[in-house]
Order: C-alpha cells, then sequence, then structure tokens
C-alpha cells in the first residue's frame, strides 16, 4: 500500500511540473523585453569572470529558491518590521549569496523594460548562464514565472537537504519534488563547483574513514578542529572553477568533501551511475541540463498570480519613495 501511495505522489507531482511548463514559453519576453536575455547573460559573465565562484553561488540560489514551494524568487525577499523572509533560515544562513549580482540584473532590465521580467525568471536564467561561464552545458530555459508575495522560513528548514544528512534523507526530499534517483544524482553532480565552510565539512574529515587519508590533512591544515568555522574549501579539489566530471572522480577516490557526496559511493545502483558520469562527461551534462529544466518548473506562479517585483529584494507595495531613489543610484553604479 506504501509503495501505490508513493508512486501515485510522484506521478502527481510530476504531473503538475508537467503543468506549470505548459505555461510558460522559452520566447515570452521576445517583444515585451527583447533584451532580457542577453542583458542577464552579460552581467552574468561580468560576475563570473570577477569572481568565479559566483557562479556556483547563483547556481545554488536558483535551487534554494525553486525548492520552497517554488521557483518564485521568495528567497530573494530582505526581512524586514513586518515581513520576515527566507535568507536567515538555518540553511540559507551565511550561506547563501549572489543577492547583488541580482540587484544589478533586476536595475538594468527595469531601465530597458520597467515592470516586464520578474525575479523568479532572472534567478532561472542567470543559473543557466553562470553554468555555463564556468564551461558547463546549457538548456532552454522557459519563461513566464512571477514572483511570490509570500515567503517561509520554516518551509526552507524543511525542504532544503542538509549536507550533513543521510542519502536515504536526500533522496527522500527530491524525490517528494518529482526527481528520480538518477536526476538527483545529477544535480548533485553541481558539487564540481563552487565552495564549502569548515563547519560544514569538519565532522568528515575528522571523524570518518571513508575518506583519502592524504586528502584530510590537507583539509585539516585549513579547518582546524574547534574555530575557522567560515574559511573554504572547493566542493571539487581537482577542477573547482570548471564545470566538469571530475566530482564523481574524485568520488571513487574517496575524495568527497561532503558526507552526502561520499556517501552516494555506497549503493550499488547509484554507484553504477556515478562510474559512469566519470567516464562519460557528455552523459552527465546531458541529464545535468535536463533535471535543471525539471526543476526550474517546479509550481511557478503565472497569469496573474504573484507579481513582478520592481526590486528583487522587496515586495511592491511596500517600496517607499527613498527606496526607489536607492534603486536609481544602484542602476546608476552598474552603469559606471
Amino acid at each position: 500500500m506504501a509503495s501505490n501511495n508513493f508512486k501515485f505522489l510522484f506521478r502527481l507531482i510530476s504531473l503538475l511540473i508537467a503543468t506549470a511548463s505548459a505555461q510558460l514559453s522559452s520566447n515570452f519576453y521576445a517583444t515585451t523585453c527583447p533584451n532580457a536575455l542577453t542583458t542577464i547573460k552579460s552581467a552574468v559573465a561580468s560576475a563570473v569572470k570577477k569572481e568565479p565562484r559566483m557562479g556556483a553561488s547563483l547556481l545554488r540560489l536558483h535551487f534554494h529558491d525553486c525548492f520552497v514551494n517554488g521557483c518564485d524568487a521568495s528567497i530573494l525577499l530582505d526581512d524586514t518590521a513586518n515581513f520576515t523572509g527566507e535568507k536567515n533560515a538555518a540553511p540559507n544562513a551565511n550561506s547563501i549569496r549572489g543577492f547583488a549580482v541580482i540587484d544589478i540584473i533586476k536595475s538594468q532590465l527595469e531601465n530597458l523594460c520597467p515592470g516586464v521580467v520578474s525575479c523568479a525568471d532572472i534567478l532561472a536564467v542567470a543559473a543557466r548562464d553562470s553554468t555555463v561561464a564556468l564551461g558547463g552545458p546549457s538548456w532552454t530555459v522557459l519563461l513566464g514565472r512571477r514572483d511570490s508575495t509570500t515567503a517561509s522560513q520554516s518551509a526552507v528548514i524543511s525542504n532544503i537537504p542538509s549536507p550533513l544528512r543521510n542519502l536515504t534523507t536526500q533522496l527522500y526530499i527530491f524525490t517528494n519534488r518529482g526527481f528520480t534517483a538518477n536526476e538527483t544524482i545529477a544535480l548533485l553532480g553541481s558539487h564540481t563547483i563552487g565552495q564549502a565552510r569548515c563547519t560544514i565539512f569538519r565532522t568528515r574529515i575528522y571523524n570518518e574513514t571513508n575518506i583519502d587519508s592524504t586528502y584530510a590533512t590537507s583539509l585539516r591544515k585549513n579547518c582546524p578542529a574547534t574555530g575557522g568555522d567560515n574559511k573554504l574549501a572547493p566542493l571539487d579539489t581537482t577542477s573547482p572553477t570548471s564545470f566538469d566530471n571530475a566530482y564523481f572522480k574524485n568520488l571513487l577516490n574517496e575524495k568527497g568533501l561532503l558526507h552526502i557526496d561520499q556517501q552516494l559511493v555506497n549503493e550499488g545502483i547509484i554507484y553504477s551511475q556515478i562510474t559512469e558520469y566519470s567516464n562519460n562527461e557528455e552523459a552527465f551534462r546531458t541529464d545535468f541540463a535536463n533535471a535543471m529544466v525539471k526543476m526550474g518548473n517546479l509550481s511557478p506562479l503565472t497569469g496573474s498570480n504573484g507579481q513582478i517585483r520592481s526590486n528583487c529584494r522587496t515586495l511592491n507595495e511596500q517600496i517607499s519613495p527613498s527606496t526607489r531613489d536607492v534603486m536609481k543610484c544602484q542602476l546608476l553604479y552598474s552603469f559606471s
């Protein structure tokens, strides 16, 4: 009975994703803001060139948005005296970044076509363009999402998978979003770029045994047993700023930085997929791109639902005249 309920839930989620994607379109801004995509691409390329780590940050920002009540830019909303956003929820606090890049892109688009391009769509396109900027695959981003007027810290805690959890829990969270085990492994391949803080991988390098001893020793030099929580290490020790299949090769050599990463090789079926990706980079790139399209279609707001925020950090009705002046200054600065 439990198995039948599980299959029904998975099919229902898949149906909802398919319905949502039918309401989106790859040419949504073709007439209303024809330069939207090139504007986003240029800004992302500039940001990643200045700081390669930003590519992973923008990709992760889209993921943390979509897994909490859908791809609706709720993650971008700031806390106010009367509103609690998602930025300070435990999985996000002192972790997610890239907000300033999104601010610049939004300012540029508001100058080109005010009130047209949503923050949710900016996140989706920026995730794709940042992946490409680091040598990764491209994919067609369906557009037409609108921005939420709500946020939920509790939903962040419930729906963002922790790198400290076991594999079964991780797979369960992704399955609840309609992803197969294969799609989940492909998405985890995004750990081929980016960095993690010492506090996230300290237990692994000091207490776990399924880690290459030389690799663990090198990590301990920058991540002490106590203190240094914000010291960084690359998720992919081989090519941390290139989107490739080195992450999977590292796992086969017990050089996964995070607990969840190295757990992947302990499952037979998953192990075979990791082996395939380590030998066939094109298969990984294709599967990753397809999984990203699916993630970008999670429960978007469309039609008259939500709004198109003028400032991604603030609901439209909350924007004061002084805030609009600040936005104008940010726009002038972004073009200077």
